[in-house]
């Protein structure tokens, strides 16, 4: 009768230092969203993209509203 709704997760990443970014492969296609370094360039891997529900669930948990693409 009543829906629960999911109870969103919020986390923090360092603004500063961190850019989020999707990391995709152009071989077959594979999306990974995480954060890269602005300063070293290394990415930290946060979640497996596999659909658009999955992309917006990782923009809602770290409230980011723009993500690059990166290959």
């Amino acid at each position: 009768m009543f829906r629960k709704k999911k109870k969103t997760e919020t986390a923090m990443y360092d603004r500063e230092n961190w850019l989020p970014v999707l990391k995709c492969s152009i071989c077959n296609g594979e999306q990974v969203a995480g954060f890269r370094n602005v300063h070293t360039g290394e990415f930290k891997e946060d979640a497996l993209i596999r659909n658009r529900e999955e992309l917006e669930a990782f923009q809602r948990k770290y409230g980011i509203t723009e993500i690059n693409k990166i290959y």
